[in-house]
């Protein structure tokens, strides 16, 4: 088995550990990032390396967990253990905390050393079915609230997430789409959303995007705003497809022509049905499987 990085070193799987009061074990005060690395000729690529590390260090500094993470030697420890693993493709799940924190003592602000945790395990391999055939999805019961000032960042605060995925999995389906309490679309408990009408994308609008969108005054987003996002985002564009970032309701999902997830793992995965709604014709739309064959090329 690989080793797990802690806090500036590599040390055996079995050894590795946290302390029992780590804020992110007593108060889940933390983020993560979750990266796929390729061995190729040229040594270990983890994919979209920069853009993971941008966006945990801005959420850091936004949260108030750490003013000052380096985004370099953080990325050559997640590169390292990519390698260390020896598989082909890697899943690299990147954990900072709160570390030995109390909150209330050091005036809420990161005057204190994050703990740094590094895991690597072979990538999951996913069925070819699922993305020649579609996925089905529920609706889950929880909402995201666009006024939590951690909405929208990847915290460890991933419990009800987890569960909303459990309950979608007893029914047969690959996701659960989560609304926003004021019933508009926020994604998947794990993925962002688009749909596909008249051959342009729309989603969600995501953290950050509000002004840019909305205009000054609209309320934050609680989407995140996802790495596979932003390139399914820069692909649609290059072929010449419309993208529009805006405020969604389940309507716009069941009136769709074609609808799809995405997320670091798995990229684009094409959901032909909601429930008992087919979406569209109820098959993989032809704008979902070109802009999976970009990504995968």
């Amino acid at each position: 088995m690989s080793d797990v990085f802690v806090n500036g070193k590599f040390v055996p799987r079995d050894e590795a550990s946290v302390g029992a009061f780590d804020a992110g074990l007593v108060h889940a005060v933390g983020l993560f990032e979750t990266m796929i690395a390729r061995r190729t000729p040229d040594g270990i690529v983890v994919d979209d390396l920069d853009e993971h590390l941008d966006r945990l260090q801005a959420s850091a500094a936004q949260l108030g967990l750490s003013d000052d993470l380096r985004t370099g030697p953080l990325g050559e420890a997640v590169s390292e253990a990519a390698d260390r693993n020896g598989h082909e493709r890697v899943r690299l799940r990147l954990t900072i905390t709160g570390g030995d924190l109390n909150m209330l003592r050091s005036g809420g602000r990161a005057s204190h050393t994050p703990t740094v945790l590094i895991d690597s395990q072979p990538a999951t391999t996913y069925p070819d079915e699922m993305f020649e055939n579609g996925v089905m999805v529920t609706i889950a019961d929880a909402r995201a609230n666009p006024l939590d000032p951690t909405a929208g960042h990847k915290t460890l605060n991933y419990w009800w997430r987890l569960r909303e995925l459990q309950q979608a999995a007893a029914r047969g389906a690959g996701e659960a789409i989560v609304l926003q309490v004021s019933n508009h679309l926020s994604g998947g408990c794990v993925s962002n959303l688009f749909t596909v009408k008249d051959g342009a994308l729309v989603t969600p609008i995501a953290r950050d995007e509000e002004a840019e969108v909305g205009g000054k005054g609209s309320l934050p987003s609680p989407v995140l705003p996802g790495i596979m996002r932003a390139r399914v985002i820069d692909e649609a564009k290059k072929l010449g497809m419309g993208v529009e970032k805006r405020m969604m309701g389940i309507g716009d999902v069941l009136d769709a022509d074609e609808l799809f997830l995405t997320n670091s793992s798995w990229g684009v995965l094409p959901v032909t049905r909601v429930e008992a709604e087919p979406v569209g014709s109820g098959d993989v739309g032809d704008v979902t499987r070109a802009l999976r064959e970009r990504l995968l090329s």
